[in-house]
């Protein structure tokens, strides 16, 4: 493994190993080039009841503190002398802060008063007077003590009713109650078991509070079911002593043995206690919405499939269950952005829905029956619910794909009535948003960014929005002076000739356009995230570093690979869960070398982490002729051994119905890498952690001993130690010299190690 001396090689390999310039590599990558914008981003806070809200920015070397007023656009400096305000501090503490680069923890102007603000340090109650630029010891105000309050309500809620006359108690795995008037105490269940306890602990022997809790006079409780769940472990390593095993249980693709859900309903006034009706698919998922009254709670079940979902109510008083909402969602709903809200404790319903074939919210009556569409717009994917406002009927959210010519990945932000009239743009500008409110709704703060335009932050007025203002941008001149240039953003045509793809190219900061260099892509298929960088970033990943090594790398979506771009594209890779992602990626390496002349396609490197790394290997062995090498780390490479729902949802499912005991059962056979691997021609490197519980290690295993019996050469490297989150800068540099090694200048050699050749 020669892999375990390049730390003692360090110093002799920094500026000559194939021709890199080791020092500009960690010149520019993130950890370097981060330390620039040290202080330069924009983090501010609202002060209640006013229009204003502070920031703090590190400008012409010095922390500097700015008071913005949204109603009048005015911005001013609040600690104009930062020398005399450490003098005063020193004075009151003992202590001491550096001038320039001030940090103030828990900075808060209180009762809406903007003329002076308090801070607590050392025991100490400070007030600093804007207009008098002084800071003095104050009295100590009380502590606040909501958060322990709700504590205890909810604690008090879990054990009594309102009045005390009955408590809930947990004994082992079952319920007991007790009457208080009479000291009388009764045993309400006898199933439950390990895996599928009322009590917290889920242990025989404790005696102690229920997982459920009181809704006025009801008692309520959500029983998961795991206990038919199989195990599944590792061996964990690095332990003190002998090493130890790991079990755990974990569902998988087509598994009998799944989570399970009942939920649990007494009346203490009868003494009855009863599991509710709420069964209508096999193995459904239930959610219950725990923000609800003494009167009514929510909850939603999904079928196993994830192609139906209903929205039912529970009348908490009887214990009778009304199903509101049935959608039927195919091939599979869009399980990122699907949500809903209730508005006035139910009395309205807002549901997102893909019917159209894009994501948009509607709107329904307390009894389930639909009013309006609210959101709008034929290229509009709906995204969160930012705020409600009952007063006025109308509500805030994000979006995705309605501002034409924009990247359709960009978050912008919206406000409509919900009777679905007057929607409008809040967020203007090219780039993803990010919007912060005002307690009164009154105002926004928006922060928006490119890879390519670092952050700008300004107010947006939410009932007049076209007066909006910009308060700052950030600054990047440190950055540029480190050397530091803006990767270029694309878009290419899909495999389809008729889809949009869009990515980000790296490019080394020495580049030159005469010159052919090896291409890199850094993948990522989704289909539940993308994971391209959409707002400001540097070294993103670390690509821009991996460029500057003399690569051109770059990271772009695939169809298949996002749900914020409707359900035609987010279910692109339904039922073909191994294979979608791969033609869409080579042909927009192929497309990038039509226009760009300094791509090199005899050179082409893959490389990525997680659904990344089934995806790598996968591309290296159904194009072996295209990717040269590969890096592949922490790979679900058998999706039929990984996460139940993923492969479930993503690729499907069969329904069949045992003929003996008319039990549903359900089949799925996900394509795997393993099939591919007497295919492989370039170099592959497997990496995974040695106690990941995310992507079981079984799985790059299986891939190398598919490998091995296919007489295919490759590199292996176990993490000890590490789960899934394998990143550490050793990892990084893995990927680094793997591709400096094979593909920057390589060497001709055997691929099979059986035959020679």
């Amino acid at each position: 493994m020669f892999l375990c001396g390049w730390a003692a090689g360090w110093a002799q390999i920094r500026t000559g190993h194939m021709g890199v310039d080791w020092d500009r590599v960690e010149r520019l990558s993130g950890d370097s080039l981060s330390k620039c914008l040290d202080g330069h981003y924009f983090y501010p806070t609202w002060i209640e009841g006013t229009s204003s809200f502070h920031y703090a920015v590190k400008r012409n070397g010095r922390k500097r503190f700015y008071l913005v007023d949204a109603a009048s656009g005015k911005s001013r400096e609040f600690i104009r002398d930062a020398h005399r305000f450490v003098r005063d501090y020193a004075g009151i503490t003992g202590d001491t802060l550096n001038p320039e680069d001030m940090t103030i923890y828990g900075l808060e102007f209180r009762d809406g008063d903007t003329r002076r603000f308090e801070i607590n340090r050392k025991g100490k109650t400070m007030v600093y007077d804007i207009g008098s630029e002084r800071l003095r010891e104050s009295r100590p105000k009380k502590d606040r003590k909501e958060g322990k309050q709700i504590v205890d309500r909810f604690r008090k809620r879990n054990v009594h009713n309102p009045d005390s006359t009955f408590s809930m108690l947990g004994c082992g795995y079952d319920l007991y109650v007790r009457d208080n008037r009479s000291g009388k105490v009764t045993r309400l269940t006898d199933d439950g078991k390990e895996g599928a306890s009322h009590t917290y602990r889920n242990t025989a022997d404790t005696i102690e509070n229920s997982s459920g809790a009181w809704y006025g006079n009801r008692f309520m409780q959500v029983i998961y079911d795991n206990s038919s769940i199989k195990e599944m472990g590792f061996i964990e390593s690095l332990t003190d002593g002998r090493p130890k095993v790991n079990v755990f249980k974990m569902p998988m693709p087509g598994d009998e043995g799944v989570r399970r859900f009942r939920i649990y309903w007494f009346n203490p006034e009868t003494c009855e206690g009863r599991y509710l009706p709420i069964d209508k698919y096999p193995d459904q998922l239930v959610e219950m919405n725990f923000f609800t009254s003494d009167s009514i709670a929510f909850f939603t079940r999904r079928s196993r499939k994830a192609d139906n979902i209903d929205l039912c109510r529970i009348n908490i008083k009887d214990g009778t269950v009304t199903e509101l909402i049935s959608e039927e969602c195919r091939p599979h709903m869009n399980l990122s952005l699907f949500g809903y809200r209730l508005i006035a404790g139910g009395k309205e319903i807002l549901w997102w829905s893909e019917r159209t074939g894009r994501g948009n919210y509607y709107l329904y009556d307390s009894d389930g029956n639909i009013k309006n569409r609210v959101t709008s717009g034929d290229n509009l994917v709906a995204g969160g619910i930012m705020k409600i406002d009952t007063s006025d009927r109308s509500m805030i959210f994000a979006g995705y794909g309605n501002e034409a010519g924009i990247n359709p990945y960009y978050t912008y932000y919206y406000k409509v009535n919900l009777d679905g009239s007057g929607q409008r743009l809040l967020t203007p500008g090219d780039g993803t948003h990010s919007l912060e409110i005002s307690k009164d709704g009154k105002w926004g703060i928006d922060r928006y960014s490119r890879m390519d335009l670092p952050t700008v932050m300004q107010v947006v007025d939410i009932d007049n929005p076209e007066k909006t203002f910009v308060v700052d941008s950030m600054d990047v001149s440190g950055l540029r002076a480190a050397g530091w240039k803006a990767p270029e953003l694309f878009s290419v045509k899909a495999a389809d000739g008729v889809t949009d793809l869009y990515g980000i190219m790296y490019l080394p900061s020495d580049f030159d356009p005469k010159k052919k260099y090896p291409v890199i892509t850094n993948v990522y298929p989704g289909p539940q995230d993308d994971q391209v960088t959409r707002g400001f970033a540097v070294d993103d990943n670390g690509n821009q570093s991996l460029a500057e090594m003399g690569f051109v790398v770059i990271n772009a979506s695939s169809r298949g690979s996002s749900p914020l771009r409707g359900r035609d594209f987010y279910t692109y890779g339904y039922g073909n869960l191994r294979d979608y992602p791969l033609a869409d990626d080579k042909h927009t390496i192929e497309e990038l070398a039509k226009s760009h002349s300094f791509i090199d396609l005899n050179r082409v490197g893959i490389y990525g982490h997680s659904g990344g790394a089934f995806q790598t290997a996968a591309a290296m062995m159904t194009y072996p002729d295209f990717y040269k090498v590969g890096v592949a780390a922490s790979g679900n490479h058998d999706n039929n051994i990984y996460i139940q729902w993923w492969g479930e949802v993503f690729h499907g499912l069969d329904e069949v119905t045992d003929s003996v005991t008319g039990r549903t059962k359900f089949r799925t056979s996900i394509p795997t890498n393993m099939e591919l691997a007497p295919n492989l021609k370039g170099r592959l490197l497997l990496i995974t952690g040695d106690v990941d519980k995310n992507v079981p290690p079984s799985c790059t295993y299986r891939l190398a001993d598919a490998l091995i019996r296919a007489g295919k050469r490759f590199d292996m490297f176990v993490l000890p130690g590490k789960d899934h989150g394998v990143q550490c800068s050793y990892y990084q540099n893995m990927i680094r010299y793997y591709f400096a090694d094979n593909l920057l200048d390589p060497t001709v050699s055997h691929i099979n190690i059986i035959n020679h050749k």
